[in-house]
């Protein structure tokens, strides 16, 4: 089943690069055993041709290979920071604490500033001057005077 598997892999769009690897490798698309069995029309348009004319456009298609991999290397730069953006965006950005991890990081009632979804909240102490890390909703209990 492995040769089916690496197949059906090398002739499908990978989106990080926009076209497949085996167009990047060779040129052109692969030639489905289907459509050996069943002609499609790019089966029935090559077959229809000199032996002259498929060389030449066999050529022109090498010629292009370059291109198009300069074409899948800016859609794959063009993924990754759409990967990027879209993982910055759900990831809360936490600083490492200098004072070691078990010092007592928040003494004293605070005021809850902001809530993010996932349960992270940021505080700010009773004089409004804002924490920069943010603390795990779990870990907050409520202040009685």
């Amino acid at each position: 089943m492995l040769p089916y598997a690496l197949l059906a892999y090398r002739a499908s769009i990978h989106t990080s690069t926009g076209a497949t690897p085996y167009s990047l490798v060779y040129g052109t698309e692969a030639v489905l055993p289907i459509e050996v069995e069943i002609p499609s029309m790019r089966i029935l348009a090559e077959a229809k041709l000199e032996e002259a004319e498929w060389a030449k456009q066999s050529y022109e298609q090498l010629n292009l290979i370059d291109e198009r991999r300069l074409k899948a290397l800016c859609h794959g730069q063009c993924y990754q920071q759409r990967m990027a953006r879209a993982f910055n965006a759900k990831v809360l950005h936490v600083t490492p604490d200098s004072r070691g991890k078990f010092s007592y990081k928040y003494d004293g009632p605070f005021v809850v500033k902001e809530t993010f979804s996932g349960g992270a909240i940021i505080l700010s102490n009773m004089d409004r001057t804002e924490n920069a890390l943010p603390v795990n909703a779990d870990a907050i209990k409520k202040y009685y005077p």
